[in-house]
């Protein structure tokens, strides 16, 4: 190996450092960045406003997906969430009321089948808890929020593959959204809280 390192010109060894860089990089990025998907049997994505301020409202939606990208095996630092929810599938237990929610006035899931967040950045906190930051897009409106995520854990699970717990929680303004401009704060609060519980298999 010596003598073959010997024998090259200049901008021959080059080429090999080049070469030998680039592959060593592509194979630590490889060994180090997963991708994680939400298992929807254990996975939850919630919500809960104040109703004429003496009671909480709560509601989820059922139909969810979420994928999370990670970059290194040490823990969840710059990890990327896309988690997206279908409008229509909320459900509070009230049947009239889901369908009002469905309505123009609400979420006018016709027109915006879809609420999205993805993350820009995910930055550790103290112990199991990451800041994350990123775009929530909903009924045609995309607003920068903050939410904290907890890392409950890991796991093996039947099949043999890590699995991840998650709960984020994280406030946003319906009127920042425009959902039930009409009706007033005093009957339903602006201010609406998310809850997601995750479990996400590595792949």
């Amino acid at each position: 190996m010596f003598y073959f390192c010997e024998t090259l010109k200049p901008y021959q060894m080059h080429k090999l450092v080049v070469v030998v860089l680039s592959f060593s990089i592509i194979s630590f990025l490889w060994v180090h960045q997963g991708t994680w998907k939400m298992d929807s049997a254990h996975s939850r994505l919630g919500f809960k406003a104040t109703h004429m301020g003496i009671s909480d409202a709560n509601g989820a939606f059922e139909k969810v997906t979420c994928t999370v990208t990670t970059t290194n095996d040490k823990d969840f630092s710059g990890a990327m969430f896309d988690l997206t929810a279908e409008t229509n599938s909320i459900n509070t237990g009230l049947e009239a009321r889901d369908n009002h929610l469905r309505s123009e006035e609400f979420f006018a899931v016709s027109q915006y089948p879809n609420i999205q967040f993805k993350s820009s950045s995910c930055t550790k906190l103290k112990g199991k808890k990451y800041l994350l930051k990123g775009n929530l897009s909903m009924h045609g409106v995309t607003k920068e929020v903050s939410l904290l995520a907890t890392h409950n854990g890991n796991a093996k699970n039947r099949a043999g593959l890590d699995v991840a717990g998650f709960k984020i929680t994280g406030k946003f303004k319906r009127s920042d959204f425009g959902i039930g401009k009409d009706l007033p704060f005093s009957i339903v609060s602006d201010e609406v809280l998310l809850e997601a519980d995750l479990e996400v298999i590595k792949n």
